[in-house]
């Protein structure tokens, strides 16, 4: 299993930045990839980003040129770093990763809230 905490989240005004950090633990060798993913109130949940062991990273077109996704090997870690952000950016973020074994979306965190202000 693996276990996912994710922080750095907050309130922040149209045009800000923030840098959420996913931390994982556990069976860290089963992880084929991790995105991040969020959902907005009465809308659908959405794949914002993803990177692969190999390095490999997705972005949806909504956030091109404005997120950045990246891993810290070392510290287990994948980073979303949030700039130029919109109201529209406003969801809970969560963090979710793909399994070798399946190759599908199987342990994911509690997710961060992201508020962004007009």
């Amino acid at each position: 299993q693996v276990q996912l905490v994710e922080s750095g989240g907050g309130l922040v005004h149209s045009g800000g930045s923030l840098r959420l950090s996913c931390v994982a633990s556990g069976n860290i060798a089963s992880i084929y990839a991790t995105g991040w993913h969020r959902q907005a109130p009465g809308k659908q949940r959405e794949t914002v980003a993803i990177i692969e062991t190999g390095g490999n990273t997705h972005y949806t077109d909504s956030v091109k040129g404005r997120f950045t996704i990246s891993r810290d090997s070392t510290k287990n870690t994948v980073s979303l770093q949030m700039n130029n952000l919109k109201p529209e950016d406003t969801a809970v973020y969560y963090c979710a990763v793909v399994v070798i074994s399946t190759s599908k979306l199987e342990y994911w965190g509690h997710g961060t809230q992201v508020t962004v202000s007009s």
